[in-house]
């Protein structure tokens, strides 16, 4: 395992140097000059050249990503052209929680929901109940947030006035309720339909068959046998969830004014604060590829029969 792990590990700063050279010239050759978005109004040509020498971008692109990533290899990750005097590191440190927060919260969600209605739909397959589930997870996929927000904060904020509409108070407090469940109510389809198509296909398998003969009582039929070997297929997405609760995240923290990585992403972006831009995309990436990882590492938990690197073992 420990191979295996170190081998996947190996690539990450291969894939990190080709995602940040990316941002970094596109965040260089692509429209806006981020000193003439700081200065505004009061632009002067002579200041803004001023500024473009200490911040070293008079320099050719090659010259500035390999000062960039030297920073970087030393935990610098820059100056915010935005929030000028704040290094960008000092800007995450608080948002980076604050978003982990409301990502866990959504993720909980989508996985908890998702896999028990899965399971509830698969094992009344034929039923009123089945194509009832699936219908109603299918609403919830096919609705975007940006018309499930206004609807939550319409119902529960403005009419019943039972939940707060914007702000942040900790994991614990009632203001992540609503964006939690904007956020992960769409993953809850995917789950479902996942769960309920791999649930299908493990009861018609011999061993459940040979596990009930054997006269094992139903519910550890349902546990031992079907839940684990169901679930393979769901952990499989939970990497690619991770990255969709990311993105949608941004949308979510604007709406309901949460101070999290993804306002501070949006705000970055329309002042071109490339400082910022970079860090994100570094720290995404690297979420994502150790959300893969720790993925891989579930599957042998569930099903021992399979081995890291890709081998499968016949029981």
């Amino acid at each position: 395992m420990g191979t295996y792990i170190a081998r996947r590990l190996l690539w990450v700063p291969f894939l990190l140097v080709i995602t940040s050279f990316v941002t970094f010239a596109l965040g260089r050759f692509g429209p806006g000059d981020p000193v003439e978005i700081l200065l505004g109004q009061h632009f002067n040509e002579e200041v803004a050249q001023r500024i473009r020498a200490q911040q070293g971008l008079d320099d050719d692109i090659v010259t500035q990503y390999t000062r960039y990533l030297w920073n970087v290899a030393h935990g610098d990750f820059g100056e915010s052209y935005q929030y000028r005097g704040r290094s960008v590191t000092e800007l995450l440190q608080k948002r980076i929680w604050v978003s982990a927060q409301l990502n866990f919260a959504a993720l909980i969600i989508s996985v908890t929901l998702g896999i028990a209605a899965g399971l509830f739909a698969a094992l009344r397959q034929g039923t009123w109940w089945d194509s009832a589930t699936v219908a109603f997870t299918l609403v919830g996929q096919s609705m975007h947030v940006f018309l499930t927000i206004p609807i939550a904060l319409l119902i529960f904020s403005l009419k019943l006035d039972l939940l707060p509409s914007h702000g942040w108070e900790g994991f614990f407090s009632t203001h992540i309720i609503l964006p939690a469940l904007v956020l992960g109510i769409p993953g809850v389809a995917i789950v479902t339909r996942l769960t309920r198509a791999s649930t299908l296909d493990v009861v018609g398998q011999d061993y459940i068959r040979t596990a009930r003969a054997k006269g094992l009582p139903e519910r550890l039929v349902r546990a031992r046998h079907i839940l684990r070997n169901a679930l393979i297929p769901v952990v499989t997405t939970l990497g690619f969830s991770l990255a969709g609760l990311a993105s949608g995240s941004f949308i979510v923290e604007l709406y309901f004014g949460i101070p999290g990585v993804g306002l501070l992403t949006i705000e970055s972006l329309f002042a071109r604060d490339y400082p910022i831009i970079m860090a994100v995309t570094l720290l995404g990436t690297t979420l994502f590829v150790l959300a893969n990882l720790l993925v891989d590492l579930i599957y042998p938990v569930l099903d021992p029969r399979i081995r890291l690197g890709g081998d499968y073992v016949a029981g």
